[in-house]
């Protein structure tokens, strides 16, 4: 009858067995799926990095498109000011044109202020006057009104007319309008002949008036000076 025995295994292969049987199975295939790891680590990468171009593009482009909106409009409202303007000259050229030709947009014109006194009194044989023409100062104007560029300007005009009744005046007054615009202050007339009458130097005077006129013009605002506001 003969027996068996095992031998013990070396005490070095025991661990060697025990080591190896601890690792997980997965480790053991790491290999077969590392290249796909990788692609997919690299997608994730490539794909945050896609992400943060095209916000940033993004971003960018609506800050392009804001400001394009903001120039349209800027354009869109200077378009819209300018076709105004276009109409506003068209509808009221004529009539500034005709208010520079009657002098009432410009400066003054004194010597047209003189010729048509001399004219009216020729055409109406009207009697002698006496006039005095201050000098031109700056009007005040409503504070609701604005006159742009322009300035009301007045010159203050003392006219004494002897008359042979109160239409010489009026009708000296409409032959002054066709040269210049002016506005009547005051106005007195006095029944009877002057000193100057009664002595025989206007003979046939039943009437005489003291007016007291504004000649009135609109000149462009003077440049100021250094130093002055």
């Amino acid at each position: 009858m003969s027996t068996s025995m095992k031998q013990p295994a070396p005490p070095g292969m025991k661990k060697k067995t025990a080591a190896t049987r601890a690792l997980p199975l997965w480790l053991g295939e790491l290999h077969l799926v590392r290249r796909a790891v990788l692609c997919f680590a690299a997608t994730v990468v490539l794909s945050l990095v896609a992400l943060q171009l095209s916000s940033g593009y993004r971003e960018r482009q609506a800050q392009r498109l804001d400001l394009a909106q903001k120039e349209r409009m800027a354009a869109a409202t200077q378009f819209n000011r300018v076709e105004t303007e276009k109409l506003e000259i068209r509808a009221f050229a004529p009539r500034f044109l005709a208010l520079r030709q009657r002098g009432l947009i410009g400066e003054e014109n004194r010597l047209a202020w003189i010729d048509a006194i001399r004219l009216s009194q020729q055409r109406r044989h009207l009697l002698p006057l006496t006039y005095d023409i201050s000098a031109q100062q700056a009007m005040a104007v409503p504070l609701p009104l604005s006159m742009g560029q322009y300035q009301l300007r007045g010159s203050k005009m003392q006219l004494h007319m002897d008359l042979l009744h109160e239409m010489d005046m009026l009708n000296f007054f409409d032959d002054l309008r066709q040269s210049g615009y002016f506005a009547v202050q005051d106005c007195v007339l006095k029944r009877g002949a002057s000193g100057a009458v009664a002595a025989g130097a206007q003979a046939g005077a039943t009437l005489s008036a003291d007016c007291s006129l504004l000649w009135l013009t609109l000149g462009g605002v003077p440049a100021s000076t250094p130093g002055q506001p």
